[in-house]
């Protein structure tokens, strides 16, 4: 994002700056209107977009583990990276480049999806169960805002996790390449893949209308730089409003769309793939935001960037698939029933592993 002087609001920078303004505003009405509907297609209730919800559903497929509720290859994600893959190749925004502390960002991915999977939602369902009336979101949406918060303040004294590199247009083609082997074993189910036959992993809409519901919406994103924990960054730190209006533009779609269709149900008891633990709901979002904001945006961004060439991302993107494996073969996820102990220790474990490593990279930097 750009930082913004108030010496250089002049006509032109003004008129670009609204025109930055109305794009992300029209993107997150339709990218709302599209989660909205693909819960009408047949995707679970308040779950039209989950990024951390359909990675674990696709390492379940996979075999990654063994939970039946969960395991289903899902096209959105797949969507996501072609969608942003293509328009960034059409745009010339396509770079290869990466290097940039791969290690790290992976362990920070991994804890990114513990803390989404104990709220039991990405940043972008959490605008989702909130449109959808799940008041529980509020303290997750108060913890996210509390750990973009506390990551802010190692950015303002300068956390970095170095300068990437360019490199070979190999690594830039091999997640996409993953993702189209991954709808060719979906098309074809052949017999080593999972597919759940009850719970969240068996409501889906067609893998079609998914797929064209995450090209576009990786598309849109793509052009847009979508990021659910940028908008509220930028505001901190630039008083920047530009995200964050994509951010309630997505909220609004979908708040509408339930509306219209039934799927308003405002209160905290009997919420869809929700609990009520509202500590646990602030704690896994604050996490999630925490460090999401040590990697540099949150899972859809990460998503969006790898499609875009970035493979410090695609190395974050393989955290969080690896964060889901050991989420559900470990216990660490929490279910309708709420939290589970171990689940309880690994968010707190994240929280140590997080400030260590913002405490490491700010001295490094002030070096």
């Amino acid at each position: 994002c750009r930082t913004v002087q108030f010496s250089d609001l002049k006509g032109g920078f003004i008129l670009e700056l609204t025109h930055e303004k109305r794009a992300i505003i029209i993107a997150g009405l339709i990218i709302g209107a599209i989660a909205g509907f693909l819960v009408l297609a047949g995707n679970p209730a308040n779950m039209g977009f989950c990024i951390a919800c359909f990675v674990r559903d696709t390492v379940g497929g996979l075999g990654l583990h063994r939970a039946a509720p969960v395991q289903y290859i899902r096209p959105e994600i797949i969507g996501l990276i072609l969608g942003s893959f293509f328009l960034s190749l059409i745009r010339g925004e396509h770079q290869t480049k990466g290097g940039s502390s791969p290690l790290t960002r992976f362990v920070l991915g991994f804890f990114v999806m513990i803390g989404c999977l104990m709220f039991l939602g990405c940043p972008f369902r959490l605008i989702l169960r909130l449109a959808g009336g799940d008041w529980n979101a509020v303290m997750g949406f108060v913890g996210f805002a509390v750990g973009i918060g506390i990551g802010t303040i190692f950015l303002k004294k300068g956390y970095s996790l170095k300068r990437t590199y360019t490199l070979t247009k190999l690594d830039s083609a091999a997640m996409p390449a993953i993702t189209a082997v991954l709808l060719i074993l979906l098309v074809t189910a052949p017999a080593f893949i999972f597919f759940s036959e009850k719970g969240p992993g068996a409501t889906h809409a067609f893998w079609a209308v998914s797929l064209i519901a995450g090209l576009v919406v990786g598309g849109l994103a793509q052009y847009t730089r979508l990021c659910m924990v940028g908008g509220i960054r930028d505001i901190i730190l630039f008083h920047e409003t530009k995200l964050i209006m994509g951010f309630v533009a997505v909220f609004v779609a979908a708040f509408l769309v339930n509306l219209a269709f039934g799927n308003f149900h405002p209160g905290f008891a009997n919420q869809p793939i929700a609990h009520t633990d509202g500590l646990w709901n602030l704690l896994g979002m604050a996490l999630a935001g925490f460090g999401s904001i040590l990697l540099g945006g949150c899972p859809l961004r990460q998503l969006i960037l790898t499609g875009e060439g970035n493979s410090d991302s695609a190395i974050a993107v393989l955290g969080l698939a690896t964060g889901a494996a050991f989420s559900h073969n470990f216990g660490l996820a929490a279910s309708g029933a709420g939290p589970t102990f171990n689940g309880e220790v690994a968010v707190i474990f994240g929280f140590v592993i997080a400030f260590i490593i913002a405490v490491a990279n700010t001295r490094k930097q002030n070096a």
